[in-house]
């Protein structure tokens, strides 16, 4: 894909889904029906663990694994969840929160980097 194209994916990508800051994430997490989806690769996963309680869908699963409504999900999620998406470093979350976004999801936010996550002070865990 031409960098361009990538480019533009990713100016309409943000243009869509909101980047939250730190402190906005945490708000949500810690005050509403959230639920935090890590899209990174398996191996990112293995080697560096996830943020607390987030499930991991790599991006190119999304489609497949969350349809809004189904009783198929992984996690219960309705109108009134949030959803946070992150990966390493705030591209590939804010493509797949556009996706969930352009597949029926309504509260979607991009949370954005996994770095970013740790340095701010955010807790993770070892994959399990």
């Amino acid at each position: 894909m031409p960098t361009n194209d990538l480019n533009s994916l990713l100016k309409e990508a943000n243009s869509v889904v909101k980047r939250l800051s730190f402190e906005e994430s945490m708000n949500l997490i810690n005050n509403s029906e959230t639920v935090i989806i890590d899209v990174r690769e398996e191996s990112e996963v293995y080697n560096l663990g996830i943020i607390k309680n987030a499930i991991h869908i790599p991006r190119g699963l999304l489609e497949f694994k969350l349809i809004p409504g189904s009783i198929n999900n992984p996690v219960k999620i309705d109108d009134k969840t949030n959803i946070l998406v992150y990966c390493a470093g705030g591209y590939r979350s804010a493509l797949a929160a556009k996706t969930l976004i352009d597949i029926g999801f309504v509260n979607v936010y991009n949370l954005g980097g996994f770095d970013e996550w740790i340095e701010s002070g955010g807790e993770i865990q070892p994959n399990v």
